[in-house]
């Protein structure tokens, strides 16, 4: 994340400078996802999720999205021109978790609405809007405060500087809740692939094409995300629990133990790292 302005420019240019960075525009997009979920969760709450106001709302929460990670994979990209590095080939780009949630972000834009979807692009987002808060936005409108040195310091010695206690309250935050929100996505994707996959059972419109573009997804994410992982293996042991009950008909647990040896299965026959030389699948970096 880039600097803010210098602190001795005054703050009508401190602004200015901040505000004509592509990382502003990124924090931008966030802050507006933000601003659509909750106001998208007031007609949720009222039960008109068809009406005008809520069906901008939630589209333009998806097209927030598509543009805040479109616009870490141009950065991303651009970085690799910079360097001259080997150009990546199709299957790396997929297995970036950025490009994943890009399109991910544009297929929600254009299907029908799973209110639930937004829920994981709007954590990541009070976790971003919070970081770039903390790291450009507080900087350039109140900038560190200059401590004085100590008394028989060396004048060479590199000058400190103490932040706004926003700041520091802002970091606290970030450290404390960012694991546990992050099993939260995790939980939330999980549930909603199950949503979709009852809604593929009534045959709900366009629900098939979402369900095979959404388990591809998830697929991916269970493959880099250990919070995705914990989230599986969670629901498994809870399913688990509740077929060994007594009195569970034998017909139950055959049926869930073929459930798990189908995804067990699935999971050997669609390993991604097959296709990338055996290589780690790389992490988030937005």
């Amino acid at each position: 994340m880039a600097p803010p302005p210098p602190a001795d420019l005054p703050l009508a240019q401190r602004i200015q400078k901040l505000a004509q960075t592509l990382q502003f525009a990124w924090f931008a997009g966030h802050a507006t996802l933000l601003l659509c979920v909750t106001r998208y969760a007031f007609s949720w709450l009222r039960m008109n999720y068809y009406g005008r106001m809520a069906q901008f709302c939630y589209r333009t929460t998806f097209l927030s999205a598509a543009l805040t990670y479109g616009i870490v994979v141009y950065k991303t990209w651009r970085a690799r021109q910079k360097t001259g590095a080997k150009p990546a080939n199709v299957v790396s780009y997929l297995t970036d978790e950025n490009v994943q949630y890009l399109l991910l972000a544009l297929v929600w834009l254009f299907m029908p609405q799973y209110p639930i979807a937004m829920l994981p692009f709007a954590i990541y987002s009070v976790f971003h809007v919070a970081t770039y808060t903390r790291a450009n936005l507080i900087p350039t409108i109140m900038p560190p405060t200059k401590v004085a040195p100590a008394a028989g310091a060396s004048p060479s010695a590199k000058p400190q500087y103490t932040q706004h206690p926003m700041s520091d309250a802002i970091g606290s935050f970030v450290k404390q809740y960012y694991d546990s929100s992050m099993s939260v996505v995790a939980n939330i994707e999980l549930v909603l692939w199950i949503r979709i996959l009852l809604s593929a059972i009534i045959f709900q419109r366009r629900s098939w094409i979402l369900l095979v573009i959404y388990t591809v997804f998830l697929r991916t994410r269970f493959a880099q995300s250990s919070h995705v992982q914990n989230s599986f293996s969670t629901f498994e042991a809870r399913i688990d629990n509740l077929i060994g009950a007594q009195g569970t008909p034998p017909a139950a647990r055959q049926a869930w133990e073929t459930v798990k040896g189908l995804a067990r299965q699935f999971h050997q026959a669609t390993d991604v790292n097959k296709y990338i030389n055996g290589a780690a699948a790389p992490k988030k970096t937005s």
